[in-house]
């Protein structure tokens, strides 16, 4: 069985590098997506509490449900060369050399 990996629609809003905030055990964190997965997110987060460091090691999956976009990490943006496609369509309209004799 293939696993599914479309990117849900919650899930498009959020991206790696974006500040979020959830909560665990009653108490709110902020931290930031290290990766995404199907449904949610692996989570680096700071805490002064003890037992939640020992617990979780700075670090928690979390449901893409369950977190509130605080600040979007930049996203690089998307160039479109000219010059490498032209450079594309050159070699496609070049005509193939013929190996018959």
């Amino acid at each position: 069985m293939a696993k599914n990996t479309e990117v849900s629609e919650a899930q498009s809003k959020f991206h790696v590098g974006d500040e979020v905030s959830f909560k665990i055990e009653k108490q709110t964190f902020t931290g930031y997506v290290d990766k995404s997965y199907t449904n949610s997110f692996l989570i680096t987060f700071e805490s002064d509490d003890p037992e939640i460091i020992d617990k979780y090691h700075k670090k928690v999956v979390i449901n893409n449900r369950h977190l509130k976009m605080i600040k979007a990490a930049p996203q690089p943006e998307v160039e479109d060369d000219e010059d490498e496609d032209e450079s594309k369509d050159s070699k496609a309209s070049k005509p193939k050399k013929s190996t018959k004799k």
